[in-house]
């Protein structure tokens, strides 16, 4: 199950809600993302 964050509240966004709609059911604000779970570290050369 992906979970999706809202930017502005930083609430849990349900993937259900997502596909229907497009904005935060909390705050109403449009931009939504996808929190890394894993930390990829980068070398540098």
């Amino acid at each position: 199950m992906v979970e999706y964050k809202c930017f502005e509240c930083n609430k849990k966004v349900s993937e259900e809600y997502h596909r229907k709609k497009i904005r935060c059911p909390y705050c109403g604000s449009k931009m939504l993302f996808k929190p890394r779970t894993t930390i990829t570290k980068v070398k540098a050369r």
